[in-house]
């Protein structure tokens, strides 16, 4: 049955969404094994990683709350994060489905699958490539948070070996080109400022959403 839904995908598009998943899975090992590092409990990246589904919000939640931060803090710096969740549901309201299915649509919404979703020739391939991405991020993703929480237990320092580093790392690659635009790059920079500035005088979590205000810079 799914084979026939996904049918219509080109090889080399399953091929690129298996490896986008599994870049995926990799990430949530460095994220489990954080979480251990962090001395959380178990069912707190296990939970989060099943029931959140969204990577940043969830490397900033620890991170916020392992640094003393409070924790309703962190979760409103993870929410703002996702806020580009709300253009991306409007994009994508015909790819998710409705009613119980709408719901498991949304539930597996994120960057990859809508990339991969708004980015097909036809109707068909769009739904197909969406639910195929979704749901191989829901599935690599826990599997790989797994995985780090296993390895973490075992290693005493995981930024020794730079897990620490890997989601950053990503990331960074990934906003990197759009620096071409001058006023992404002016308020990029101008937040990261601000961000910094506020480390020494502010509550932990608090430089992250002030770094918000960058976005009211306009380029010169």
């Amino acid at each position: 049955m799914f084979t026939h839904y996904f049918s219509c995908l080109k090889g080399d598009i399953k091929k690129s969404i298996f490896l986008v998943c599994l870049a995926v899975g990799i990430v949530g090992v460095s994220y489990g094994s954080l979480a251990m590092a962090y001395d959380f409990p178990l069912w707190v990246p296990l939970a989060l990683s099943t029931l959140v589904l969204a990577g940043a919000s969830e490397f900033m939640f620890i991170g916020i709350v392992a640094s003393g931060g409070n924790p309703l803090a962190a979760a409103v710096a993870g929410l703002l994060v996702n806020a580009r969740h709300f253009p991306f549901g409007i994009a994508v309201r015909e790819l998710v489905g409705k009613r119980m299915m709408g719901f498991l649509g949304s539930h597996i919404m994120n960057d990859e699958s809508v990339v991969f979703g708004m980015s097909q020739p036809t109707p068909e391939q769009r739904k197909a490539a969406y639910w195929l991405c979704g749901i191989g991020v829901a599935v690599f993703w826990p599997l790989g948070v797994i995985i780090g929480c296993v390895v973490g237990k075992f290693l005493p320092a995981p930024e020794a070996i730079g897990l620490d580093a890997v989601f950053p790392a990503i990331l960074l690659a990934l906003v990197i080109p759009s620096f071409k635009n001058k006023t992404t790059l002016t308020r990029a920079s101008s937040g990261a400022v601000l961000s910094l500035a506020a480390v020494p005088f502010t509550p932990v979590g608090m430089p992250v959403l002030m770094s918000l205000l960058g976005l009211l810079m306009r380029k010169k």
